[in-house]
């Protein structure tokens, strides 16, 4: 049996996360291992052991039929509600929001298994309305199973993870052959209420927008991550400055030089090369990720495979664009790459369920 299951497994797309992750480990390395004055690779061995387990929740929901995920929809939906709530009475803060939960020696961000949860609710709500979305009335349910979930985390304040929810939304909406013209008008819409939404945003948040314009309006405040990431990336040039060598990396002028700027790193450490190396990976990731949906013959694992594939495309696009300036800071992770436990178990069981999906194609049980 598990021959057979490894000969209809996705080896491109499990290879592909492989080297990200392998790569990710040492870009890790080379930005933490000088902490607080002395050499350690505490960050390296907690994501290192992290992926380990991680491979074992790979293996699980690979060989876990994915179709049977739809009838655990109405639970996983309740529980991501009571998480993402409990974050505001029992949650930590850090880097001005509070958006983590202590579990004794653990730390875990409910937003980020949030969205895998949202995926599947979502995936089981629209599977039986394939094809019939053409009236704001049929809409508007789904709005508001979304809307929760989206506020409570925007709450966090979490604006990144929200935007994240709107991309899988709507890439999810898509596919399910919503009438265009609804597409649009909610697209409209959302352009016509971001002046009052402007209003309920931090000051830091704010502060992320103007800068993204002009980040030398504010070089040592809000403009500061940018512009410390753009030298990073240019400085690297065409081969980069080698492992471990980057200045603005070891000398701490890159603030999240291990979680949101790890590009940045690989910019200035691997060069332009580096960076087109790292890029050539997730096309490949992303684009067996379209053809597992594309190619899937039920709604239900369609459905699973768009909003993964939304997930990962929107997150790779907004944090390398936001490194390279051309996109505001967010403090979206880079898929498998950056630094954070519960961001590479919730993107390892999106890779479980993406794999099973292909296996479950490949040999027509269902």
């Amino acid at each position: 049996m598990l021959k057979r299951e490894w000969k209809n497994l996705d080896k491109v797309m499990l290879t592909m996360v492989f080297l990200i992750v392998c790569i990710s480990l040492c870009i890790i390395g080379s930005a933490t291992h000088i902490n607080k004055g002395a050499i350690n690779y505490d960050f390296v061995i907690k994501q290192g052991t992290a992926f380990v387990v991680n491979l074992l929740i790979i293996l699980f929901f690979s060989r876990y039929d994915y179709t049977k995920l739809k009838r655990f929809a109405k639970p996983l939906y309740g529980i991501n509600l009571i998480m993402l709530a409990a974050v505001m009475f029992l949650g930590t803060s850090a880097l001005g929001a509070q958006r983590w939960i202590q579990l004794g020696p653990i730390t875990i961000q409910p937003s980020e298994f949030s969205k895998l949860i949202m995926i599947i609710c979502l995936a089981a709500l629209l599977s039986e309305r394939v094809g019939k979305l053409d009236t704001v009335k049929q809409i508007l349910p789904i709005g508001l199973f979304v809307g929760i979930p989206f506020l409570l985390v925007l709450k966090q304040p979490d604006l990144g993870t929200s935007l994240v929810f709107l991309a899988i939304a709507f890439g999810m909406l898509f596919v399910s052959r919503i009438k265009l013209s609804l597409l649009r008008n909610i697209a409209l819409l959302g352009v016509i209420l971001a002046p009052i939404g402007w209003h309920f945003l931090k000051d830091y948040q704010k502060s992320r927008i103007s800068v993204f314009l002009n980040p030398n309006a504010d070089p040592f405040g809000a403009g500061y991550h940018i512009i410390q990431s753009k030298i990073a990336i240019g400085s690297g040039m065409l081969f980069g400055k080698g492992l471990f060598q980057g200045t603005q990396s070891q000398l701490d002028f890159l603030p999240e030089n291990h979680t949101d700027f790890i590009f940045s790193v690989i910019g200035e450490e691997l060069g332009f090369l580096g960076c087109l190396f790292i890029l050539f990976l997730y096309f490949v990731l992303v684009y067996r990720a379209l053809m597992i949906a594309k190619e899937c013959k039920d709604s239900f694992g369609m459905l699973l495979a768009t909003g993964i594939t939304a997930m990962w495309s929107f997150q790779i696009l907004v944090n390398v664009g936001m490194t390279c300036g051309i996109m505001p800071v967010t403090g979206i992770p880079l898929p498998f790459m950056s630094y954070g436990v519960s961001a590479l178990t919730t993107n390892m069981m999106a890779l479980g369920i993406m794999l099973s999906i292909y296996m479950r194609q490949q040999t027509m049980i269902f």
